[in-house]
């Protein structure tokens, strides 16, 4: 006879992340609180605020996320295909009758609500992408099945880049730890991307036939070494193509793809440019405001970079300064301690699922709030530039918080019920 809990629809849900998720969500609304706070309104519930809008928001998010443990798991299994055609319809849509906020028209304004759907669309490609994998892996990964699943991650990344959100566009890529996962991807393509990084830094830093001559000397050497290994020698001969033609690439990105407010806050982060005062000023603010809160924080509502707004944007991109400014160190390290207990959950969660569907999603939902966690806070803390992204669950939004919700709580409903998805 089964145990209780194993009977129980309440005893199958994994309620550890769901705690997880619950504590962001109210550390998130009073730290929203926090930076956007008038002594006028005061009340944590008003709804003229943000913050009263965030905890209308945090409600209904609730709602949401609950509604979706009780509806059959299979559901989103098969309405895959429909959430995605209807989010690429969203993308198309704001590019016509979108509102531009910042440089990006990325809204869709629904009476005062504003509706962005690049939000969405990461739910929507998780879902289509582990739809299409799932049905491929009894079969050898091969280059056709690793085309048309780019395909279905590059095809609303175009949309969104249209718009254009670069911060947006690049979440999409963290799904590569999803095609690695599956077998799609080997270690030479994932050491490709961390010698492409590299390369990309030390290309604008020097000049770039120093760069390749460099390899040239490197890969014959190797060459010399392994000369009797044949597949070896192929493999590193892959490898000093693809780093050649990203070298030589460079340029041409970074004077023709990028914005001149993006390539300076590249620029900015390797040091290239010092201008405090001008593209620097979002990033010199909120290191000050973190470094202020030194250990214990300044306490609740007494941060003053926060108060007297000295840092743009700190309710949504840059909230994490409120963090450091009013809890200090010990602030920062319970927040990064929550979410690396619920990446690693997710991680757990992915491995025990019984279908392959169910595993593949988890990993792209794990994949894209590891790099919406480190790329937020690495961008208020200088290691990364600044893209413009929210911190999951954190940040001020209904369409960041509600997404985020969605993708957690479908993958909650899958492992509540991977032993009947497995039948």
């Amino acid at each position: 006879m089964n145990k209780i809990g194993e009977k129980s629809f309440f005893g199958r849900i994994d309620w550890l992340t769901i705690t997880l998720w619950f504590a962001l969500c109210v550390i998130g609304w009073f730290n929203i609180h926090a930076a956007v706070f008038d002594p006028e309104q005061p009340g944590i519930f008003n709804l003229a605020t943000n913050y009263g809008k965030q905890s209308i928001y945090i409600f209904t998010a609730i709602l949401i996320g609950f509604s979706i443990l009780i509806i059959d798991a299979k559901f989103f299994i098969s309405v895959s295909p429909i959430i995605y055609v209807v989010v690429i319809l969203l993308l198309v849509a704001v590019l016509v009758v979108g509102r531009n906020v910042g440089g990006n028209q990325a809204w869709i304004p629904i009476g005062s609500f504003r509706l962005q759907p690049s939000e969405f669309g990461k739910l929507a490609t998780c879902l289509l992408l582990a739809s299409y994998l799932s049905t491929q892996t009894n079969k050898h990964p091969n280059p056709k099945t690793l085309g048309i699943g780019a395909m279905i991650v590059l095809f609303p990344v175009a949309l969104v880049m249209l718009q254009p959100d670069t911060g947006s566009a690049l979440a999409f890529f963290a799904l590569i730890f999803v095609f690695y996962r599956e077998g799609y991807v080997g270690n030479a393509a994932l050491l490709l991307g961390g010698l492409a990084i590299l390369l990309f830094i030390l290309a604008l830093l020097v000049n770039q036939w120093l760069l390749i001559g460099l390899l040239l000397a490197v890969a014959g050497l190797i060459a010399f070494i392994l000369r009797k290994k044949r597949k070896h020698l192929i493999t590193i001969g892959a490898l000093f193509l693809s780093c050649s033609v990203y070298v030589l690439c460079v340029d041409f990105a970074y004077e023709q793809i990028l914005q001149p407010h993006q390539r300076n806050r590249i620029d900015i982060i390797l040091g290239k440019m010092n201008d405090p005062r001008g593209q620097g000023y979002n990033l010199n603010q909120s290191k000050i405001a973190i470094g202020s809160g030194q250990l214990l924080g300044k306490g609740y509502l007494q941060g003053t970079q926060t108060k007297y707004n000295f840092v743009p944007e700190q309710s949504t991109d840059f909230i994490f300064c409120t963090v450091g400014e009013e809890w200090g160190f010990v602030g920062c390290v319970v927040l990064i301690g929550i979410y690396i207990t619920l990446l690693i959950r997710l991680v757990n969660i992915a491995e025990r699922q019984r279908t392959a569907f169910a595993r593949i999603y988890a990993y792209g939902v794990a994949s894209i709030l590891f790099f919406h966690f480190f790329i937020n806070i690495g961008m208020t803390i200088g290691i990364v530039p600044v893209i413009g992204i929210p911190l999951p669950f954190i940040s001020y939004g209904g369409s960041s918080l509600w997404s985020f919700t969605i993708l957690l709580f479908i993958l909650l409903r899958f492992d509540s019920s991977r032993k009947g998805l497995n039948g």
